[in-house]
């Protein structure tokens, strides 16, 4: 007999499994795959800036050595966010993300473990204006967790945007 079919939030989250593991960050590996249409239209892994030295390459992260928490001080991290490269990738082949879902898959490189992968707000703002519709996530406790766009920004504009739960670190 075969094994239970599974569904397109368990298939598309493995798939950015596969895709985290290209990242070269210490500290998480993610992996971000966009979907529009029921057609994978980009992916992207943590990783340093094209044709730059990343953290496997320095054999170091710096905001460890700097004793930086997880979910701070992002702009001293030598990495692009799985999130922010899928998008690039994106535009660099010329395909509108209009309509579309992220899903995110992270994991802690040391134990394996899945981690809350949600988006950070810097993140968060590029999702929003690349008019994805929705993002997938794994979490910790599993499943995955999910989050429609819509309601990112009618808390933000109903609150402040940083008045937020959901983020890397927490």
């Amino acid at each position: 007999m075969n094994a239970p079919r599974v569904s397109k939030e368990e298939y598309y989250l493995g798939i950015a499994r596969e895709v985290a593991r290209r990242g070269t960050c210490f500290r998480r590996s993610i992996g971000a795959l966009i979907v529009r249409d029921d057609q994978i239209i980009s992916t992207g892994y943590v990783g340093a800036p094209r044709k730059t030295r990343d953290s496997v390459d320095h054999g170091f992260c710096l905001r460890d050595r700097l004793g930086i928490p997880h979910g701070q001080r992002y702009e001293l991290c030598r990495s692009v966010h799985a999130e922010q490269n899928a998008i690039i990738n994106a535009a660099r082949a010329g395909v509108s993300l209009l309509g579309g879902d992220m899903y995110i898959f992270g994991s802690a490189p040391e134990t394996g473990a899945m981690v809350n992968a949600f988006p950070c707000f810097i993140c968060k703002k590029m999702i929003i204006n690349a008019g994805l519709v929705r993002v997938v996530c794994s979490t910790a406790a599993g499943p995955h967790g999910e989050f429609l766009i819509d309601d990112w920004t009618r808390a933000w504009r109903e609150g402040d945007i940083l008045d937020d739960t959901h983020q890397y670190g927490t």
